[in-house]
């Protein structure tokens, strides 16, 4: 089980390919299993790293530090860890978020950045959603929290399609959810981010994915995102719900790979 001590705990991470470093961010659940439907497909092009985050699945237990700021501090620490210098950074949802702030922060150590079903900042709708998301976590307890992510992450017509694999997948991620407190601080995390006025400044090719029936991270937030950054490039699927990268597998990978390859460093 790979492990490396990043600030106050270790990070369990994956590894696996050959070339330009690719690190895949993933959203609020944090597991480094989120990207399964990309890994084997970029490995073949890129070095590709995943990682369970602070206090998520195989990493430690850590109560403390859960602000985007330090998650993203968290990808910089792996990246020395492993003696990376700069890499492409593929961020999903959360990690779309600390995609934008390494983007602002450490603009010398990301080649480009994907910004996959993320958000710029709160608004009425998000805060609804996830004020109710952590309401039912502490009433109800992690099965229904586990449960209900399904229906907001995936549409109704790939559930239908694929209800056995997701009951397999909710089993799994029940058998290694985070204490409550971690996944409620998590969710207080993505409420208290906001990196607006600092879009302007990113320099770093950026790629914006999203999906019209995404009813986490509707369309609007990449829309704006691509606004707001300069010279950013974006793709909107019609259908693919929130976890698009596993809903439309092939044609996420398809939109992604050749931005990567067109940014890596000769």
């Amino acid at each position: 089980m790979p492990r490396i001590t990043v600030g106050d705990g270790a990070l369990y991470y994956e590894r696996q390919g050959i070339g330009f470093p690719v690190l895949f961010v993933s959203g609020l659940t944090g597991f480094a299993s989120f990207w399964q439907d990309q890994v084997a497909t970029f490995a073949k092009h890129f070095d590709v790293i995943t990682h369970d985050q602070r206090g998520v699945g195989q990493s430690d237990v850590t109560r403390s530090g859960f602000t985007v700021d330090r998650m993203a501090a968290d990808v910089i620490g792996l990246m020395d860890a492993l003696e990376i210098e700069r890499a492409h950074i593929v961020g999903h949802s959360t990690g779309g978020a600390m995609a934008q702030i390494l983007a602002i922060e450490h603009p010398k150590r990301v080649a480009s950045i994907v910004l996959s079903a993320t958000w710029t900042k709160p608004d009425a709708y998000f805060r609804r959603l996830f004020t109710m998301r952590k309401d039912l976590l502490l009433r109800l307890g992690p099965s229904a929290y586990v449960q209900a992510n399904t229906l907001y992450l995936y549409p109704s017509w790939w559930i239908k399609a694929n209800n056995e694999r997701l009951r397999q997948l909710e089993a799994q991620n029940l058998a290694i959810f985070p204490p409550t407190d971690v996944a409620a601080s998590r969710i207080d995390a993505i409420l208290a981010f906001d990196r607006t006025e600092q879009l302007a400044r990113i320099k770093t090719p950026t790629l914006v994915v999203g999906a019209e029936d995404d009813i986490v991270t509707p369309a609007y937030f990449s829309e704006e995102l691509a606004r707001l950054i300069p010279g950013a490039e974006i793709k909107i699927f019609p259908r693919g719900g929130h976890a698009l990268n596993q809903v439309r597998a092939r044609e996420f990978n398809q939109a992604v790979l050749p931005f990567l390859s067109s940014h890596t460093p000769g």
